[in-house]
């Protein structure tokens, strides 16, 4: 079963340090100033638990 890669967009910051760690998974929208997890992103990628660990708001999720 596919792990759930999800954002609380509400307490995201905008510091894009998902994205930076993980660009498979996830986009920065400038005008929101938030971070996004990709369309079609599943949680399985190499680099998505390096990311929940990076976020300094403590608001990416992977269950």
């Amino acid at each position: 079963m596919a792990k759930k890669l999800w954002i609380d967009e509400d307490e995201c910051i905008g510091c894009e340090s998902c994205v930076e760690v993980c660009p498979e998974a996830f986009v920065f929208d400038d005008d929101a100033a938030k971070a996004y997890v990709k369309d079609g992103a599943t949680g399985e990628e190499d680099c998505a638990e390096e990311a929940v660990a990076s976020c300094p708001a403590e608001c990416i999720y992977l269950e």
